[in-house]
């Protein structure tokens, strides 16, 4: 009798268990994840959707180590992030993650090519010169790369920061709101390229956006709501994820 082979799903490349985060104390807390566990498989796109105010940059920060959770575990493949310390998280950060942030966060006195290679530079290490450029020119930057973020529009600047967190190859990329601040052009050239380092590069990337259309470059959405996980869609497509948010909302 021959065996019958099932397909393996991909390994987490980040996952909670658990993870609850509470600010503030008293009458004046507020739980803005409560015991979330989730798994984020390697080499695919998923995108974290809901309510204002539902925990979604929240739960990004402390998957990504730069905000430590109330109680629960986060790992990054097999490390657990709340076993380390200040030290090794920050290696950690540096060496596995890497993070768009929706203010940027972008050096002033850099050049964009600087601030791209930023994390390169204090690990260093040297950028793989065809990643760089594909980087680049997927982003649009090849002739704003000598230019320092003040000479640069506020879409330019989450480009340099988009190609900042993927240069360096990262196991992982989080990435807040990456299109709050570009035009529908711009956004859907950067979606495009996240979507192709995922499929034709085997990058992993997870993503908040509060953007039906955005969204619908992922492969899988996690809905959040009060700061648990309420739902999940896989091959979301606009309508369908405008349809989900309607319903969470009301």
């Amino acid at each position: 009798m021959s065996a019958v082979h099932e397909a393996v799903p991909p390994a987490a490349a980040a996952r909670a268990v658990g993870l609850t985060k509470i600010y503030g104390e008293g009458d004046a807390a507020v739980r803005a994840l409560d015991d979330v566990s989730v798994e984020f498989e390697a080499t695919r796109f998923t995108a974290i959707m809901g309510p204002s105010g539902s925990g979604k940059s929240t739960l990004l920060h402390c998957m990504a180590g730069l905000d430590a959770p109330s109680n629960g575990s986060i790992f990054i493949g097999d490390i657990d992030l709340t076993t380390l310390s200040e030290k090794n998280l920050t290696l950690l950060r540096r060496e596995k993650v890497g993070f768009v942030f929706q203010a940027f966060n972008l050096i002033p006195t850099l050049t964009a090519a600087e601030n791209i290679t930023l994390p390169l530079d204090i690990a260093g290490d040297k950028p793989d010169k065809g990643w760089f450029d594909l980087v680049v020119d997927t982003v649009g930057l090849r002739d704003r790369l000598s230019h320092r973020p003040a000479e640069l529009s506020g879409g330019q600047q989450q480009r340099v920061a988009s190609a900042r967190a993927l240069v360096s190859r990262p196991e992982i990329v989080f990435a807040d709101e990456p299109t709050g601040n570009l035009d529908s052009k711009s956004g859907h050239e950067l979606l495009g390229f996240l979507r192709s380092a995922v499929k034709d590069h085997d990058q992993t990337i997870v993503m908040v956006t509060h953007d039906a259309a955005a969204a619908s470059f992922a492969d899988r959405i996690v809905f959040l709501a009060d700061g648990r996980v309420v739902d999940e869609m896989l091959e979301p497509t606009t309508e369908r994820v405008l349809d989900r948010l309607k319903s969470l909302e009301a």
